[in-house]
């Protein structure tokens, strides 16, 4: 089935898992999350403008909340390349549904880091325009790969904010990670969802999109002050290391869509399945 096909004959359960995320999903509030009371003016409205000394986070927990930060601003970027592939009816309500979720991650962290004088929020500004300037963009993908990509891509940011709130050393902020992780686990079960459903009609299609999204799949690249690699600091923190993705991202969606013991597949399928099975869990 081509992508207009699949788009048409998945609705029903797209529009299905929308309302099942809508009602299982907590209702909270960013500003519940900032301590307004230790905030002050600066510079500009007559205040003082930050310096080193005022932040009190640590420097992993700085390095976490900015690259969660710096990600969620660039969703932008990430709502285009949905938004091409799940563009009519009840995909399109999923797309608006997900950026505001995403949105409400970068407000909360933002208002954290700034109240709080955590990190220069000039630097923190700049950084941020460029990122977004430069942009961001996947390689083509057609609409079961977006899926499966979009899946593994959520799993791995609930590993990082999870990861994250054990490190960052503040109560506040690690509640603040452990609030967006349960969003990105509620947003993996949404992709992982559909593609389970997909299964049942085009099941070497899905087994193929699978299995190049594995091959394919990066986190994205961060921009750090002074040119640093966001990727090589988070893995040395603790906070998500790209080495053990065949373990804690890949390993359970494929055995939560029955990859490997499936006997409905063709060639195409098998070939897929194959290619897959270094990643099984014995």
């Amino acid at each position: 089935m081509n992508d207009g096909a699949l788009l048409s004959a998945l609705a029903p359960v797209v529009d299905d898992n929308l309302r099942r995320h809508v009602a299982e999903s907590v209702v909270w509030e960013p500003h519940d999350f900032v301590p307004f009371d230790e905030g002050r003016n600066y510079a500009f409205m007559g205040g003082d403008d930050w310096s080193p000394e005022q932040s009190t986070l640590s420097d992993v927990g700085k390095l976490a909340l900015s690259v969660s930060l710096l990600a969620a601003d660039n969703m932008p970027s990430f709502h285009r390349e949905l938004a091409y592939q799940l563009r009519t009816g009840p995909w399109w309500r999923w797309v608006g549904r997900w950026t505001a979720e995403e949105n409400r991650h970068a407000i909360v962290l933002r208002n954290y880091l700034v109240v709080t004088r955590a990190v220069d929020p000039v630097e923190l500004e700049r950084v941020r325009m460029a990122h977004m300037t430069a942009n961001f963009r996947y390689p083509s993908m057609g609409l079961l790969q977006v899926l499966a990509n979009a899946a593994f891509d959520e799993t791995a940011s609930s590993i990082r904010h999870r990861n994250s709130a054990g490190v960052v050393g503040e109560p506040l902020a690690a509640s603040i990670c452990n609030r967006i992780a349960l969003d990105d686990e509620l947003q993996r079960t949404f992709y992982a969802n559909i593609l389970t459903a997909a299964l049942e009609v085009v099941p070497d299609q899905v087994v193929r999109a699978v299995a190049d999204a594995v091959k394919g799949f990066r986190i994205p690249l961060i921009p750090l002050p002074n040119n640093r690699d966001s990727t090589a600091e988070l893995a040395a923190a603790g906070i998500y290391d790209p080495t053990r993705e065949a373990e804690l991202v890949f390993a359970p969606l494929l055995e939560h869509w029955n990859i490997f013991d499936r006997t409905d597949l063709g060639e195409q399928g098998q070939q897929a399945q194959q290619e897959l099975t270094a990643l099984r869990v014995s």
